[in-house]
C-alpha cells in the first residue's frame, strides 16, 4: 500500500548495443580464361542481405565491415542505471508469453500475468514491516494465486518499499518478508520486484510511476498491455493505467472513496477479483 504519493521520473536507459554488421557481400574469385566453345553467360549472384534485391556479383572486394560499437558513446566507467530492484525468479519462458500486443486476444480472453501489490492486498499491511514472523495473508490471498496458477497465468508483486530509502528497512529485510509470502503462498511467485526510493527521490518506478509493472513485465516476457495488476489504492491502478496495463481496485478501509470511483474495476475481496480476471461471475463495479 504504502500511500505517500511520489513524483514520475523516468528509469535511466541502460548503454545501446551495436549490432554486429551482418550479411555483407563476399568478395567473387578471379574468373578463369573461357574455353574456346561458347558458352551462356552466368546469372547475376543476388545477395539477400547487404546488397538489396537483384544485386549483382562484383569483382572488387567490399570495404571492411566496422567494429561493433564502432561510433556509440560510451558510458562512463562505474555507471549504475536507476531503476527497480528485483527479487525472486523470473520467467522469460512462463505460460501466456506473448510476442507482441497483437496477440493479446489470443482467443482465451486470459491476462498474459497478473501482478499484486503487496501490503493491504496478498499480506495485511504493518508498516514498513521487516519482521517474517508477522507476515499474514489476506483473506482469499491463497485461494485466488492458487486459481492463476492452475490456469498457467505467471503471477508477481509489484510493490513500494519506501522504508529502504528511509532507513527503516534492509534490502535484505524486505527479502526475508518477501521469502515469507512466496512460502505462506505454497511457492515462490514468479516475479517480485520492489521500489526502495522514497516519494522525494522521483524515481520513474515507485507506483503510480510505471517503472515497477514495466520491469516485471519484461521479467517475465509479457507485454505489459497483457498484464493485470490488482491492488489496493489508487497509486496501484496509476501505475497499470501508465503502463497499458489493466488495473483491478480490491479496497479496504484505508482506500479513499475518490480512489474507488475512478477505479477502471473494483472487486470486494482478492479472490473476487482473479474470478472476474478469468472471466468467471463475480461482484464488480465499474465507473457509470
Amino acid at each position: 500500500m504504502n500511500r505517500d504519493g511520489g513524483g514520475a521520473r523516468r528509469l535511466a536507459a541502460e548503454p545501446t548495443r551495436a549490432r554486429e554488421g551482418r550479411g555483407l557481400p563476399e568478395p567473387t574469385r578471379a574468373r578463369e580464361a573461357p574455353e574456346p566453345t561458347p558458352t551462356r553467360s552466368p546469372e547475376p549472384r543476388e545477395f539477400g542481405r547487404g546488397g538489396g534485391p537483384g544485386a549483382a556479383a562484383v569483382a572488387s572486394a567490399p570495404p571492411p565491415a566496422p567494429e561493433p560499437g564502432a561510433g556509440l558513446p560510451r558510458p562512463p566507467a562505474g555507471a549504475v542505471p536507476r531503476g527497480p530492484h528485483a527479487g525472486g525468479s523470473s520467467r522469460p519462458d512462463a505460460a501466456g508469453r506473448s510476442d507482441g500486443p497483437e496477440d493479446a486476444g489470443s482467443g482465451t480472453g486470459l491476462p498474459g500475468a497478473v501482478l499484486f501489490d503487496r501490503d493491504d492486498t496478498l499480506v495485511v499491511d504493518v508498516p514498513y514491516n521487516g519482521d517474517p514472523e508477522r507476515v499474514r495473508l489476506m483473506p482469499g490471498a491463497f485461494e485466488a494465486v492458487r486459481l492463476l496458477r492452475a490456469r498457467g497465468i505467471p503471477v508477481g508483486v509489484v510493490s513500494n518499499q519506501s522504508g529502504i530509502g528511509r532507513g527503516l528497512l534492509t534490502e535484505a529485510q524486505v527479502r526475508e518478508v518477501n521469502a515469507r509470502v512466496d512460502t505462506l503462498l505454497g511457492r515462490p511467485m514468479d516475479v517480485w520486484v520492489h521500489c526502495p526510493h522514497t516519494p522525494e527521490e522521483g524515481c520513474g518506478c515507485r507506483k503510480p510511476a510505471p517503472g515497477l509493472v514495466l520491469e516485471a513485465a519484461r521479467r517475465l516476457g509479457v507485454p505489459a498491455g497483457r498484464c493485470v495488476v490488482i491492488g489496493d489504492i489508487g497509486a496501484d491502478m496509476g501505475a497499470a493505467r501508465a503502463a497499458g496495463a489493466r488495473g483491478v481496485l480490491v479496497p479496504t478501509t484505508r482506500t479513499l472513496p475518490a480512489e474507488v470511483a475512478s477505479a477502471p474495476d473494483v472487486c470486494r475481496d482478492l479472490l473476487g477479483a482473479v474470478r472476474h480476471v478469468l472471466g468467471r461471475p463475480s461482484a464488480v463495479r465499474r465507473p457509470g
